[in-house]
Order: C-alpha cells, then sequence, then structure tokens
C-alpha cells in the first residue's frame, strides 16, 4: 500500500458568502460542493477544487459563524499550498493579488520552487506554488468557466506544513505507517529555527508532499477562523482503505473506523502531536449527485440527511452560488 498523495484539505471560515467570493472570485476555484458539515448539519461545508473536483484539488471549509480568531503556534497544519501551471502564471498572480487588495509577499523562491505567500480575508495561511519543475504527481484542470485564464489557473493542492515542536513522533507515523520517505529539507523560514523537512509518497511532485517544520519558539495553536481542521490523503479505493483501517488500530493509534462520506469514505485520526489526519478514497466523487455542469449551485445533502432537506435548509443562511447563464 502507498498513499498517491494529497487527498484534501479541510479550513475553517466564519463566513460562507465572504469565502464562496473569495476562493471563486477572486482565486478562480470552482465551488463542485454546497454541502453541510455531515458532523454538523447546521453549518455549510465547501469544496472549492478544478473542473470536477478531481481528488487532491479540494480546498474545503467548513463555516462556523462564531470561530474566534486563530492564535497561531505548532501543533498545526500551518499552511496549504495551491499550485499553478509555470513560474510565468506567479507574474499574473502578483499582479491580480495586489489589484485585488490581497495581502501577499511577492514572488520568491522556496526549496527550489518559485512561489506567493499570501492570506485570505481570515488570515488563512496560503501559498502559490509553481509546477514549472514539477516530474510527480499531475494537476487537474482549470474550470472553463473561471474569472482566471485557464493557463495561469490553480490546478490542485501543493505541499501542506505542519508545525510541530517535537518531530520525532510525527515522522514516525508519516515514515513507519503512512509510507512517506524523507526526500529532502531547505532552511527553516525563521531565524535560528531547524531546517524544513520534505517527505513525499506516491509519484512524489508538489501535490505529494508534507513539509514538517520545527518551531520551539511558539505556543500551541489555538484554532478558529483562518485555520486547518485537517489534511486528507489519496487511498485509491474502499478495500485498500480497509487495509489501512487494520494498520492504524495494529499501530494502537485511536481512530473513527471506517466513515461514508456519500462523496468518499474516509478514516480519521490524530497523529501524536495532535494534528488530525484523514484517509480517503479517490471516489466516487462530486457527481455522483449532481450533473457536471450543475456542481455546487445547489445543497447538496447525502442520502442520510435527505430527510432532514428543509429543517437543515431553514437553519443556514442563504448562499446563492447558481452561476448566471
Amino acid at each position: 500500500m502507498e498513499l498517491k498523495g494529497i487527498h484534501h484539505v479541510s479550513a475553517i471560515t466564519a463566513n460562507a458568502a465572504n469565502n464562496y467570493h473569495f476562493y471563486t472570485r477572486i482565486l478562480g476555484m470552482r465551488l463542485v460542493k454546497k454541502t453541510i458539515n455531515q458532523d454538523d448539519p447546521s453549518v455549510y461545508h465547501l469544496f472549492y477544487a478544478d473542473e470536477i473536483g478531481n481528488p487532491g484539488t479540494d480546498l474545503t471549509f467548513f463555516e462556523i459563524p462564531r470561530a474566534g480568531t486563530t492564535n497561531q503556534g505548532h501543533s498545526s497544519i500551518s499552511g496549504t499550498s495551491l499550485r499553478v501551471p509555470n513560474d510565468d502564471a506567479l507574474g499574473y498572480w502578483q499582479r491580480r493579488l495586489t489589484e485585488h487588495g490581497v495581502i501577499h509577499d511577492g514572488i520568491m523562491e522556496q526549496d527550489g520552487r518559485q512561489i506567493i505567500n499570501f492570506r485570505d480575508p481570515e488570515n488563512q495561511r496560503l501559498t502559490l506554488i509553481s509546477d514549472e519543475s514539477n516530474t510527480g504527481l499531475r494537476g487537474g484542470k482549470v474550470w472553463e468557466h473561471s474569472p482566471v485564464p485557464a493557463d495561469k489557473g490553480i490546478i490542485g493542492l501543493g505541499p501542506v506544513r505542519l508545525t510541530v515542536q517535537d518531530p520525532a513522533p510525527t515522522t514516525s507515523v508519516l515514515t513507519d505507517i503512512l509510507t512517506f520517505r524523507e526526500a529532502r529539507s531547505y532552511p527553516a523560514l525563521v531565524s535560528g529555527q531547524e531546517a524544513i523537512r520534505v517527505f513525499s509518497t506516491g509519484e512524489g511532485g508538489t501535490g505529494a508532499e508534507i513539509h514538517l517544520e520545527i518551531r520551539n519558539d511558539l505556543p500551541q495553536e489555538r484554532p478558529g477562523r483562518g485555520s486547518v481542521h485537517h489534511v486528507a490523503f489519496r487511498v485509491e479505493n474502499e478495500d485498500e482503505l480497509t487495509k489501512w483501517k487494520d494498520r492504524i488500530q495494529a499501530e494502537r493509534l485511536p481512530n473513527s473506523g471506517l466513515v461514508d462520506r456519500f462523496y468518499f469514505k474516509s478514516l480519521y485520526f490524530r497523529e501524536p502531536n495532535g494534528i488530525l489526519f484523514e484517509l480517503a478514497t479517490d471516489g466516487p466523487g462530486f457527481s455522483t449527485d449532481e450533473n457536471v455542469d450543475r456542481l455546487g449551485e445547489s445543497l447538496a445533502l447525502p442520502p442520510l440527511f435527505e430527510d432532514r432537506r428543509d429543517e437543515i435548509e431553514a437553519n443556514l443562511n442563504p448562499l446563492d452560488t447558481k452561476r448566471p447563464r
């Protein structure tokens, strides 16, 4: 068994409408699913991705209206990368972010790749990363109706950064249990700290990496709006996920067991530093209950919740996501 790469990253927003505007109108991603948090159906779960929500392209958000401000620190998923096709695309993005008043650090090089670090309106820590030199896992395809040109748009998730005080237990889970391999390191982002270690899985490349940052100068993160809830890794199918469940249980790691999320099947567990990992199957996908042309335009409910539709819709703030025809 070998994990194929990053499946999705799920974060927290306090305002679904503002979140929808930023990720679709400014970043040009497609809302491929407007649904509910299946563990709390009183709030939205929004999925932004490529043209059809291919695995490895999904950045998702739980809406928690009363979420406080994130106090950033260790024991956290401290950075999410979004892939763009090449270095030239970053020039476009530098101009676009500036025009829209988005806080960013300009183009720089990190780990041999061109990047732009930036923040969303809720201080979500994001990075645009060039696929110019990528030889590993391929990205997705920009939606034809995106406001961003197809040759410049976001094509998937890139490396995810974890920040911990003690790297040993996280490293053990990544390499001894989850089949990641340590590939290289690069200088710390903060003076005086250890180098950032890069772990790769599957075909490798920008869509299949975890970057492990060691920080002994920070308190533990207190999550809120603008923080990341969990990172999910790609598993081929349910049969393989069952084998992963057996492996996780054999390692005596408390876990959720198999969970049916309708659009994919999952297993959740926390590594010893408290960071929540998910293993998720590639299918069946987001067109299971909606036509591809209409993805994300109406509230999609898994069958388990369909008989509660009226109640659920009454408790949600209206969010118009219908695309003009």
